[in-house]
Protein backbone atom coordinates (compact mmCIF):
# COMPACT_ATOMS: atom_id res chain seq x y z
CA UNK A 1 0.00 0.00 0.00
CA UNK A 2 1.07 3.32 -0.94
CA UNK A 3 2.49 6.08 2.50
CA UNK A 4 -1.25 7.57 1.81
CA UNK A 5 -2.72 4.42 3.82
CA UNK A 6 0.04 3.08 6.23
CA UNK A 7 0.06 3.73 9.59
CA UNK A 8 3.16 3.92 12.20
CA UNK A 9 1.90 1.80 15.14
CA UNK A 10 5.08 2.83 17.89
CA UNK A 11 3.41 2.36 21.63
CA UNK A 12 5.38 1.53 24.85
CA UNK A 13 4.54 -0.70 27.47
CA UNK A 14 1.49 -0.35 29.64
CA UNK A 15 3.64 -0.87 33.26
CA UNK A 16 2.14 -3.77 34.48
CA UNK A 17 -0.10 -4.73 32.66
CA UNK A 18 0.48 -5.28 28.38
CA UNK A 19 3.93 -5.68 27.31
CA UNK A 20 4.24 -2.70 24.40
CA UNK A 21 4.78 -5.55 21.67
CA UNK A 22 1.56 -6.85 22.88
CA UNK A 23 -0.10 -2.69 22.48
CA UNK A 24 1.09 -2.33 19.53
CA UNK A 25 -0.09 -6.21 18.35
CA UNK A 26 -3.74 -5.34 19.28
CA UNK A 27 -3.63 -1.81 17.98
CA UNK A 28 -2.15 -3.17 14.18
CA UNK A 29 -4.96 -5.73 14.60
CA UNK A 30 -7.67 -2.96 14.77
CA UNK A 31 -6.39 -1.01 11.99
CA UNK A 32 -5.46 -3.48 9.35
CA UNK A 33 -9.39 -4.54 10.13
CA UNK A 34 -10.33 -1.45 9.11
CA UNK A 35 -8.28 -2.34 5.70
CA UNK A 36 -4.82 0.16 6.00
CA UNK A 37 -1.23 -0.98 5.81
CA UNK A 38 0.41 -0.94 9.47
CA UNK A 39 4.38 -0.57 10.41
CA UNK A 40 4.33 -2.15 13.93
CA UNK A 41 7.31 -0.92 15.52
CA UNK A 42 6.71 -1.17 20.05
CA UNK A 43 9.20 1.18 21.67
CA UNK A 44 10.35 1.91 25.09
CA UNK A 45 12.07 5.24 26.89
CA UNK A 46 14.74 4.14 28.51
CA UNK A 47 12.51 2.03 31.39
CA UNK A 48 11.23 -1.55 31.28
CA UNK A 49 11.25 -2.88 28.25
CA UNK A 50 13.82 -1.19 26.05
CA UNK A 51 16.69 -3.68 26.42
CA UNK A 52 14.15 -6.60 24.32
CA UNK A 53 13.62 -3.67 22.11
CA UNK A 54 17.23 -2.78 21.43
CA UNK A 55 18.70 -6.61 21.22
CA UNK A 56 15.76 -7.10 18.64
CA UNK A 57 16.36 -3.86 16.76
CA UNK A 58 20.12 -3.82 16.71
CA UNK A 59 20.75 -7.87 16.93
CA UNK A 60 22.12 -9.03 19.46
CA UNK A 61 21.00 -11.75 22.21
CA UNK A 62 20.24 -11.86 25.47
CA UNK A 63 22.13 -14.04 28.55
CA UNK A 64 20.84 -14.57 32.58
CA UNK A 65 22.48 -14.32 35.56
CA UNK A 66 21.89 -14.87 39.08
CA UNK A 67 21.73 -11.26 41.29
CA UNK A 68 20.96 -9.43 44.19
CA UNK A 69 17.31 -7.99 43.79
CA UNK A 70 15.78 -4.75 45.63
CA UNK A 71 15.51 -6.22 48.93
CA UNK A 72 18.09 -8.37 48.91
CA UNK A 73 16.02 -11.90 47.23
CA UNK A 74 18.49 -13.43 44.32
CA UNK A 75 16.69 -12.89 40.96
CA UNK A 76 17.36 -13.85 37.43
CA UNK A 77 18.22 -11.16 35.95
CA UNK A 78 18.47 -11.02 31.87
CA UNK A 79 20.67 -8.38 30.36
CA UNK A 80 21.79 -8.10 26.99
CA UNK A 81 24.78 -8.62 24.11
CA UNK A 82 25.22 -6.55 21.14
CA UNK A 83 28.44 -6.36 18.61
CA UNK A 84 29.32 -9.39 19.07
CA UNK A 85 29.43 -8.82 22.75
CA UNK A 86 31.28 -5.88 22.65
CA UNK A 87 28.67 -3.98 24.04
CA UNK A 88 26.11 -4.87 26.66
CA UNK A 89 22.70 -3.81 27.74
CA UNK A 90 22.28 -3.78 31.24
CA UNK A 91 18.29 -2.87 32.28
CA UNK A 92 17.65 -1.81 35.89
CA UNK A 93 14.54 -3.45 35.95
CA UNK A 94 15.75 -6.68 35.60
CA UNK A 95 17.44 -6.38 38.98
CA UNK A 96 15.43 -3.85 40.80
CA UNK A 97 12.05 -3.20 39.12
CA UNK A 98 9.13 -2.57 41.03
CA UNK A 99 7.49 -6.04 40.03
CA UNK A 100 10.40 -7.77 41.82
CA UNK A 101 9.52 -6.38 45.09
CA UNK A 102 6.77 -9.36 46.77
CA UNK A 103 3.36 -8.15 46.72
CA UNK A 104 3.04 -5.84 50.07
CA UNK A 105 6.58 -5.00 50.45
CA UNK A 106 7.52 -2.19 48.42
CA UNK A 107 10.26 -0.30 50.61
CA UNK A 108 11.69 2.32 49.16
CA UNK A 109 14.08 2.70 51.93
CA UNK A 110 15.44 -0.20 52.15
CA UNK A 111 15.83 -1.31 48.04
CA UNK A 112 18.85 -1.42 46.68
CA UNK A 113 20.94 -0.94 42.99
CA UNK A 114 23.11 -3.31 44.31
CA UNK A 115 22.31 -6.24 41.70
CA UNK A 116 22.71 -3.56 38.89
CA UNK A 117 26.25 -3.10 39.50
CA UNK A 118 26.62 -7.15 39.97
CA UNK A 119 24.74 -7.50 36.32
CA UNK A 120 27.22 -4.95 34.91
CA UNK A 121 30.81 -6.85 36.43
CA UNK A 122 29.20 -9.81 34.93
CA UNK A 123 29.17 -7.90 31.75
CA UNK A 124 32.37 -6.58 32.05
CA UNK A 125 34.02 -9.96 32.57
CA UNK A 126 31.68 -11.46 29.65
CA UNK A 127 33.97 -8.97 27.33
CA UNK A 128 31.81 -5.80 27.24
CA UNK A 129 33.81 -2.83 26.76
CA UNK A 130 30.74 -0.36 26.43
CA UNK A 131 27.89 -0.67 28.42
CA UNK A 132 24.53 0.79 27.58
CA UNK A 133 22.24 0.70 31.37
CA UNK A 134 18.96 1.33 30.89
CA UNK A 135 16.62 3.15 34.02
CA UNK A 136 13.29 3.29 34.71
CA UNK A 137 10.57 1.31 36.97
CA UNK A 138 13.04 0.92 39.51
CA UNK A 139 11.66 0.35 43.69
CA UNK A 140 14.87 2.26 44.62
CA UNK A 141 15.61 5.64 45.91
CA UNK A 142 19.44 4.96 47.07
CA UNK A 143 20.86 7.29 44.42
CA UNK A 144 22.79 4.44 42.77
CA UNK A 145 24.76 3.60 46.05
CA UNK A 146 24.11 0.01 45.95
CA UNK A 147 25.33 -0.62 42.45
CA UNK A 148 28.32 1.41 43.31
CA UNK A 149 29.47 -0.21 46.16
CA UNK A 150 29.11 -3.41 44.06
CA UNK A 151 31.18 -2.29 41.06
CA UNK A 152 33.32 -0.97 43.98
CA UNK A 153 33.42 -4.47 45.56
CA UNK A 154 33.91 -6.29 42.06
CA UNK A 155 37.03 -4.58 41.59
CA UNK A 156 35.70 -1.99 39.03
CA UNK A 157 34.55 -1.48 35.58
CA UNK A 158 38.05 -0.91 34.07
CA UNK A 159 37.40 2.13 31.70
CA UNK A 160 34.30 0.61 30.15
CA UNK A 161 32.35 3.50 28.55
CA UNK A 162 29.47 3.72 30.35
CA UNK A 163 25.78 5.52 28.45
CA UNK A 164 22.55 5.47 30.85
CA UNK A 165 19.18 5.64 28.71
CA UNK A 166 17.46 7.89 30.89
CA UNK A 167 13.10 7.60 30.89
CA UNK A 168 12.78 11.19 32.79
CA UNK A 169 14.41 14.45 32.77
CA UNK A 170 13.81 14.56 37.08
CA UNK A 171 17.19 15.69 38.68
CA UNK A 172 19.17 13.79 41.49
CA UNK A 173 17.66 15.94 44.44
CA UNK A 174 14.28 15.63 43.39
CA UNK A 175 13.84 11.87 42.56
CA UNK A 176 12.37 10.95 46.33
CA UNK A 177 9.71 13.51 46.28
CA UNK A 178 8.57 12.74 42.58
CA UNK A 179 9.07 8.94 42.38
CA UNK A 180 9.34 7.64 45.92
CA UNK A 181 5.34 7.36 46.88
CA UNK A 182 5.03 5.25 44.37
CA UNK A 183 7.17 2.63 45.48
CA UNK A 184 5.79 2.64 49.03
CA UNK A 185 7.13 6.11 50.59
CA UNK A 186 5.53 7.55 53.16
CA UNK A 187 5.60 11.74 53.24
CA UNK A 188 8.29 11.05 55.82
CA UNK A 189 9.99 8.18 54.05
CA UNK A 190 10.18 10.92 51.50
CA UNK A 191 11.50 13.81 53.40
CA UNK A 192 14.00 10.99 54.82
CA UNK A 193 15.76 9.65 51.41
CA UNK A 194 15.41 13.40 50.03
CA UNK A 195 17.68 13.90 53.24
CA UNK A 196 20.21 11.04 52.05
CA UNK A 197 20.09 12.20 48.52
CA UNK A 198 21.29 15.34 49.87
CA UNK A 199 24.18 13.69 52.04
CA UNK A 200 25.02 11.70 49.57
CA UNK A 201 25.38 13.91 46.74
CA UNK A 202 27.62 16.14 48.49
CA UNK A 203 30.45 13.11 48.92
CA UNK A 204 30.12 11.93 45.00
CA UNK A 205 32.95 13.21 42.95
CA UNK A 206 31.04 15.03 41.10
CA UNK A 207 27.53 16.87 42.54
CA UNK A 208 24.78 15.58 40.64
CA UNK A 209 22.46 17.93 41.86
CA UNK A 210 20.58 20.48 39.81
CA UNK A 211 21.60 18.04 36.30
CA UNK A 212 18.90 17.22 34.31
CA UNK A 213 18.18 13.08 34.35
CA UNK A 214 20.40 12.21 37.23
CA UNK A 215 17.16 11.70 39.16
CA UNK A 216 16.16 8.36 37.18
CA UNK A 217 15.35 5.21 39.13
CA UNK A 218 15.83 6.76 42.22
CA UNK A 219 19.47 8.39 41.46
CA UNK A 220 20.95 5.61 39.91
CA UNK A 221 22.05 7.71 36.85
CA UNK A 222 23.24 10.24 39.24
CA UNK A 223 25.45 7.85 41.00
CA UNK A 224 26.69 6.46 37.53
CA UNK A 225 27.13 9.87 36.34
CA UNK A 226 28.98 11.12 39.73
CA UNK A 227 31.01 8.29 40.01
CA UNK A 228 31.72 6.49 37.08
CA UNK A 229 31.61 9.34 34.42
CA UNK A 230 28.80 7.81 32.67
CA UNK A 231 26.92 9.95 29.69
CA UNK A 232 23.41 10.51 30.57
CA UNK A 233 20.78 10.08 27.26
CA UNK A 234 17.32 10.47 27.01
CA UNK A 235 16.31 7.55 26.14
CA UNK A 236 13.18 7.33 24.23
CA UNK A 237 15.58 9.76 21.58
CA UNK A 238 17.67 7.10 21.75
CA UNK A 239 15.40 4.34 21.27
CA UNK A 240 13.74 6.18 18.41
CA UNK A 241 16.95 6.39 16.36
CA UNK A 242 17.67 2.61 17.27
CA UNK A 243 14.86 1.63 15.15
CA UNK A 244 14.59 4.31 12.46
CA UNK A 245 11.50 6.20 13.62
CA UNK A 246 12.30 9.51 11.28
CA UNK A 247 12.17 7.35 8.12
CA UNK A 248 9.64 4.93 9.00
CA UNK A 249 8.05 7.83 9.81
CA UNK A 250 8.39 9.42 6.38
CA UNK A 251 6.69 6.41 4.98
CA UNK A 252 3.55 6.63 7.04
CA UNK A 253 0.45 8.84 6.95
CA UNK A 254 -0.26 8.73 10.99
CA UNK A 255 1.04 7.31 13.75
CA UNK A 256 -0.84 5.93 17.11
CA UNK A 257 1.74 5.76 20.09
CA UNK A 258 0.32 5.08 23.70
CA UNK A 259 1.66 4.61 27.23
CA UNK A 260 -0.06 3.30 30.38
CA UNK A 261 -0.88 6.61 31.69
CA UNK A 262 -0.45 9.83 29.63
CA UNK A 263 0.15 12.75 32.40
CA UNK A 264 2.52 15.60 33.26
CA UNK A 265 5.68 13.16 33.18
CA UNK A 266 4.79 12.62 29.97
CA UNK A 267 5.72 16.19 29.05
CA UNK A 268 8.98 15.55 30.81
CA UNK A 269 11.25 13.46 28.48
CA UNK A 270 8.62 10.57 28.24
CA UNK A 271 7.81 8.60 25.26
CA UNK A 272 4.71 9.88 23.93
CA UNK A 273 6.38 13.58 23.74
CA UNK A 274 9.20 12.15 22.05
CA UNK A 275 7.27 10.70 19.01
CA UNK A 276 5.29 13.70 18.93
CA UNK A 277 7.76 16.21 18.66
CA UNK A 278 9.35 13.85 15.46
CA UNK A 279 5.90 13.67 13.82
CA UNK A 280 5.18 17.11 14.01
CA UNK A 281 8.77 17.49 12.45
CA UNK A 282 7.60 14.82 9.67
CA UNK A 283 3.98 16.35 8.81
CA UNK A 284 2.44 13.05 10.41
CA UNK A 285 -0.72 13.45 12.31
CA UNK A 286 0.02 11.16 15.64
CA UNK A 287 -2.77 9.34 17.85
CA UNK A 288 -2.12 8.13 21.45
CA UNK A 289 -4.15 5.26 22.74
CA UNK A 290 -3.29 4.92 26.18
CA UNK A 291 -4.58 3.17 29.34
CA UNK A 292 -5.82 6.11 31.18
CA UNK A 293 -4.83 9.84 30.49
CA UNK A 294 -4.47 12.69 33.00
CA UNK A 295 -2.96 15.12 30.32
CA UNK A 296 -5.15 18.28 30.14
CA UNK A 297 -6.65 19.21 26.89
CA UNK A 298 -4.06 22.00 26.35
CA UNK A 299 -1.38 19.70 27.18
CA UNK A 300 -2.70 16.98 24.88
CA UNK A 301 -2.25 20.11 22.38
CA UNK A 302 0.90 21.37 23.48
CA UNK A 303 2.33 17.95 22.21
CA UNK A 304 0.44 17.89 18.93
CA UNK A 305 -2.04 15.03 19.49
CA UNK A 306 -4.85 14.96 17.26
CA UNK A 307 -6.54 12.49 19.63
CA UNK A 308 -6.24 10.93 22.65
CA UNK A 309 -8.28 7.71 23.04
CA UNK A 310 -8.50 5.39 26.68
CA UNK A 311 -8.11 1.72 25.73
CA UNK A 312 -7.40 0.11 29.09
CA UNK A 313 -8.01 -3.76 27.51
CA UNK A 314 -6.24 -5.42 24.20
CA UNK A 315 -9.75 -5.37 22.82
CA UNK A 316 -10.34 -1.79 23.34
CA UNK A 317 -6.86 -1.10 22.10
CA UNK A 318 -7.69 -3.17 18.57
CA UNK A 319 -10.94 -0.78 18.52
CA UNK A 320 -8.82 2.16 19.38
CA UNK A 321 -6.33 1.35 15.80
CA UNK A 322 -9.71 0.25 14.11
CA UNK A 323 -10.77 4.16 14.33
CA UNK A 324 -8.13 5.57 13.31
CA UNK A 325 -7.76 3.31 10.30
CA UNK A 326 -10.91 4.48 9.34
CA UNK A 327 -10.37 7.98 10.37
CA UNK A 328 -7.57 8.32 8.23
CA UNK A 329 -9.52 6.58 5.14
CA UNK A 330 -13.08 7.91 5.53
CA UNK A 331 -11.76 11.72 7.15
CA UNK A 332 -13.78 10.71 10.40
CA UNK A 333 -14.42 8.01 12.92
CA UNK A 334 -17.42 5.65 11.99
CA UNK A 335 -20.34 6.98 13.77
CA UNK A 336 -21.85 3.48 14.42
CA UNK A 337 -18.59 1.79 16.06
CA UNK A 338 -19.31 0.99 19.95
CA UNK A 339 -15.83 3.21 21.81
CA UNK A 340 -17.13 3.23 25.25
CA UNK A 341 -13.65 4.53 26.78
CA UNK A 342 -12.97 7.02 23.74
CA UNK A 343 -11.84 10.03 24.99
CA UNK A 344 -14.32 12.87 22.86
CA UNK A 345 -11.64 11.61 20.81
CA UNK A 346 -10.25 14.76 22.60
CA UNK A 347 -9.70 16.05 18.84
CA UNK A 348 -6.89 19.07 18.71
Amino acid sequence: MSPATRVLIAPDSFKGTFTAAEVAAAIGAGALGAGVDVDLAPVADGGEGTMAILVDALGGRTETAAVTGPLGQRVTARYGLLDGGSTAVIEAAEACGLSLSPAGELDAEMASTRGVGELLLIARRRGARRMLVTVGGSATTDGGRGALDAIRVGGGLGGVELEVLCDVSVAFENAARIFAPQKGASPAAVARLTDRLERQAAQLPKDPRGVPMTGAAGGLSGGLWAALGATLRPGADYVLDAIEIDERLSRSAAVVTGEGRLDEQSLQGKLVGAIAARARRAGVRIHAVVGSTALAPADARSLGLASVREAPTLADMKRAGRDVAFELTAGSISSHTHQPFQLTPMEI
